[in-house]
């Protein structure tokens, strides 16, 4: 093949790709919106489509999750455990530091009986949270947008202290979970705000 005919077909694939990565993240923000809005039913459904076109996604936000991460979430929502936890193993499997993959797999171990093993992976899992809510840069000059008020540290350190329940964290390690996919939204728009100011 000519190098004119191996460059097009080069060029083909990357437009290609990027098509689908950009589709893949209109689909995210559309389960994310499912599962923020109390609809895991459709945010299962959405992520799994994501996940058959392409298993390997990963979100560019700050707290970069899976596909799998989300899948996982959204079967925990609907209580379908053994899917949750399935979708959960796949997102660490692919990166084993995914702190929503092992918070969420720490709650549904919890849910399925397996308090202990659950209760150390969410344990281990608020605290790299709140260890990367204190030592996340400031990377603009506008600010840190990250847990400005201190409300998603303060729930950690409330939950994590004296020797809560299996079941008192899952009810933290859930408001921690929420709290978080809110402020990866008030990242976004803060961070746009910021960009058009300087």
């Amino acid at each position: 093949m000519p190098i004119i005919g191996k460059l097009l077909l080069a060029l083909s694939a990357l437009i290609l790709s990027g098509c689908t990565s950009l589709q893949s993240d209109q689909r995210i923000q559309e389960g994310r919106t499912a599962l923020i809005t109390g609809r895991p039913n459709d945010a299962v459904e959405v992520f799994r489509r994501v996940a058959a076109d392409e298993p390997n996604y990963k979100t560019s936000y700050a707290i970069a999750e899976s596909v799998w991460t989300y899948l996982g979430r959204a079967h925990y929502e609907t209580g379908n455990y053994g899917a949750a936890r399935d979708a959960l193993d796949k997102a660490l499997a692919l990166d084993v530091n995914d702190s929503m993959a092992r918070l969420y797999r720490g709650m549904t171990l919890t849910r399925t009986n397996e308090r202990e093993r659950g209760l150390a992976e969410m344990q281990a899992s608020l605290k790299y949270i709140h260890r990367w809510l204190d030592e996340k840069p400031t990377d603009n000059p506008a600010g840190n947008f990250w847990d400005p008020g201190r409300q998603i540290r303060k729930l950690i350190e409330t939950g994590l202290a004296g020797s809560p329940s299996a079941i008192e964290l899952v009810v933290t390690a859930q408001r921690v979970g929420k709290l978080l996919e809110e402020e990866i939204d008030r990242d976004r728009r803060d961070r746009a705000r910021a960009s058009t100011r300087y």
